[in-house]
């Protein structure tokens, strides 16, 4: 009699020991590091979710997993999102991934973006809410307003770099996010006091800076762009920026612009009209708004790339001098074809 119970005592071990290997032991069934997951409407359910792990390859034991979410009740509980399991987890620890809505962080890269439609997509590849959806909602007059932007303010808030958002964020949570960390970027390193040294305000140095931005990829020319423009302004001159025109034509291939371009009516078209265009006409990368912020005092009125194509620039303070270099670039350009 003893020993019958001592055997049931040893299996009863040996079946617990095996329960909680199952239940607490590696759960998955993929080789890399980690593995990612979609769950969208179609899967938000028991039955869908099983199979989606199954199908990715993310379970070993459907039927422990199974098991588990029945006891941790989360069929009713998990929602749609992307969500990230690691190699080694347990059936354990991905049921409870489910059950407290664990969801994965999506990366927003923001780059140089020109136009809201340019965000719209981006959103729109990256998140649940597709590109159209979030057309709408970034050129709502209201949801604008709730971070005191219009159409042509928007750009201003988005200052280039990564953001971290779950799949299913709403548009408008993001903009609220990208609002905060543009208004911490010009509060950080004095930028805001070295706009007004320059007699200018945030907005009108970000817009600056976006056409900075279009016009050269050479850094240590950034400066003298900038000046150039800051110059052109306290003279009460035209602005006379090539990029702003390609923005108002919405022709971002043009590579010469011609007269024709020139007589586009638009606010954006700074050969036709005084001061700064209503926004920025491009989202300026942080180095390109440091520059504009560092620009040295300069009596440059005129720039012109230089012929041979290096990516600099000649700088003058007077139209003579740089008619000459124009002249030169615009034979170049006809040398090569660029119409």
């Amino acid at each position: 009699m003893k020993k019958i119970i001592i055997y049931c005592f040893l299996l009863l071990c040996l079946l617990a020991g095996i329960a909680a290997y199952m239940v607490l032991g590696s759960g998955t069934n993929f080789n890399e590091a980690s593995k990612t997951i979609l769950v969208d409407e179609s899967n938000t359910n028991k039955e869908g979710l099983i199979k989606l792990l199954k199908e990715k390859d993310i379970i070993s034991n459907a039927f422990v997993f199974e098991q588990l979410g029945n006891q941790l009740k989360i069929w009713d509980r998990f929602k749609s999102g992307k969500y990230k399991i690691n190699k080694g987890e347990s059936p354990l620890d991905i049921a409870r991934i489910f059950r407290n809505n664990k969801q994965a962080e999506v990366n927003l890269v923001i780059n140089k973006i020109r136009t809201v439609n340019d965000l719209a997509r981006l959103i729109g590849r990256n998140f649940s809410t597709d590109s159209a959806t979030a057309l709408s909602i970034l050129t709502n007059p209201a949801t604008l307003a709730t971070i005191n932007a219009d159409s042509n303010s928007l750009i201003f808030n988005i200052i280039p770099n990564t953001y971290n958002f779950y799949w299913s964020t709403p548009v408008e949570k993001m903009l609220e996010k990208l609002a905060v960390e543009s208004k911490k970027f010009w509060d950080n390193n004095d930028r805001t006091n070295k706009a007004a040294n320059l007699g200018l305000t945030p907005y009108q140095v970000y817009t600056i800076a976006s056409i900075v931005e279009e016009e050269t990829n050479n850094d240590a020319e950034k400066g003298n762009i900038a000046s150039v423009y800051i110059n052109r302004m306290n003279k009460g001159m035209n602005l006379a920026a090539d990029p702003t025109v390609k923005f108002a034509l919405k022709d971002f291939a043009i590579k010469r612009v011609l007269h024709e371009h020139l007589n586009v009516q638009s606010p954006y078209n700074t050969y036709k009209v005084k001061g700064l265009p209503p926004g920025a006409i491009c989202t300026p990368s942080k180095k390109t708004i440091d520059a504009v912020l560092a620009a040295t005092r300069t009596d440059y009125l005129f720039f012109c790339a230089d012929a041979s194509f290096n990516g600099t620039h000649h700088f003058s303070s007077n139209y003579a001098e740089h008619e000459q270099y124009a002249k030169a670039y615009h034979r170049a350009q006809d040398q090569r074809k660029i119409k």
